[in-house]
């Protein structure tokens, strides 16, 4: 099986290159690269350039604006996006809920929602998990009764990322609570300015307010908005979790952070001499980097195997539990090799704007944050226990 990239892929990835020199905005780079906050803003002005450039949706059918590219130049746009600083993709509603629309949709809901997920009318979130049902998501117990032409919905829904920002969740609801519990899962789309919808902040370690509670108190969503079958909802949700799976190694993300971990291991000094040059801590860093050179080529070989028509299976599990594993690992050691600068922390630091006297260097604020931040990657997605068993069921037969 050839993993090497063919001139056709060398020359896209040229092109992609050229146009990330020339369109990503330096002050939104900056902030990427040094772990600066991100405001609604910077994502929704990128989202415009990639989608002026056709570039935004590649996972859609090309005549709902996507792309015609494969696997592979996937992998490589997402790989040089990472290098040069461009902002990670928010995915809730062009990469997740979009194709459960395209795939399960009515052609209303299609003409309504994907012209405005393009344009960045809609900012989408996602309601899944709660605080009973997170791994296990099919315990899920926010209900959704049929009144008429609506359905009526009362429960809560927690960790929904960004959802400060969004105006549209798509919700996992109960709508038959003596089904199996699987089968008893419908597929809602709601408005977030519904009357009783209700947004909490989470404030995570580092001050920063990624993540919410949503309650739901009696709130009437028009029957129109349920997204296939009633009750069929988790083959949705099934569908939803092989596109959110996706990119969850995050190759191109750790090999940017790896580089970023070298640079700062050459500046900061230990004993007289660069900590890249101790040899303890060389050694952690070239077997993270080993590691992720072998998920990388096993990457290659899945999208080689893809782009001959073959569908990633259970594989995709064990980059998901090494990809996040690395990541994982990368950041342990940028916190690590400042040593005691991880410590303080002055939140005013986040912002790019921020002219006053640094507790270290522009690089050291976001490092604590990022590590336990980051603790997340092996939880989200389906935790890592959870792919283990695919692993054992699927590939080991146990």
């Amino acid at each position: 099986m050839n993993v090497n990239y063919t001139a056709e892929e060398l020359a896209f990835r040229d092109e992609v290159r050229a146009f990330l020199k020339s369109e990503l905005p330096a002050d939104i780079a900056a902030k990427v690269k040094l772990g600066k906050h991100m405001s609604k803003e910077d994502h929704q002005r990128w989202q415009q350039i990639l989608v002026k450039r056709g570039w935004y949706a590649p996972g859609w059918p090309v005549e709902l604006g996507g792309t015609t590219w494969g696997p592979v130049e996937k992998h490589i746009f997402d790989e040089e996006c990472a290098a040069f600083g461009a902002p990670r993709t928010v995915p809730f509603g062009v990469n997740m809920v979009a194709p459960v629309i395209i795939k399960f949709g009515t052609q209303q809901q299609k003409d309504h929602y994907l012209p405005r997920i393009l344009s960045g009318e809609d900012w989408w979130c996602q309601g899944y998990s709660e605080p009973g049902a997170g791994s296990d998501l099919a315990s899920l117990k926010t209900r959704a009764v049929r009144d008429g032409d609506h359905y009526v919905v009362n429960g809560q829904k927690t960790w929904t990322t960004l959802g400060q920002h969004a105006n549209m969740i798509f919700c996992l609801v109960r709508t038959d609570p003596e089904a199996q519990q699987q089968r008893g899962i419908s597929f809602l789309l709601i408005d977030m300015k519904s009357p009783g919808i209700s947004v909490r902040p989470i404030i995570t370690l580092d001050g920063d307010h990624e993540v919410n509670e949503v309650f739901f108190d009696n709130v009437r969503v028009p029957v129109e908005n349920l997204v296939g079958e009633e009750n069929q909802g988790w083959t949705c949700a099934k569908y939803l979790l092989t596109h959110e799976r996706t990119g969850l190694a995050g190759i191109g993300a750790s090999k940017a952070a790896l580089a970023h971990l070298k640079r700062i291991a050459m500046k900061e000094v230990c004993d007289g001499k660069p900590m890249l040059e101790d040899p303890l801590f060389r050694a952690q860093v070239a077997e993270v980097e080993m590691q992720l050179m072998a998920i990388e080529m096993s990457t290659l070989r899945i999208l080689a195997a893809a782009k001959e028509g073959g569908v990633p299976g259970a594989e995709s599990s064990i980059l998901k539990i090494k990809g996040t594993e690395i990541r994982q690992a990368i950041t342990h050691l940028l916190r690590k090799v400042i040593g005691p600068y991880a410590l303080p922390f002055l939140e005013e630091e986040l912002q790019l704007d921020y002219d006053g006297e640094l507790l270290h260097a522009d690089y050291s604020a976001s490092l604590a944050g990022d590590y336990f931040n980051m603790r997340k990657l092996s939880i989200f997605g389906g935790s890592n226990e959870i792919q283990k068993n695919i692993v054992s069921k699927m590939i080991l037969e146990l």
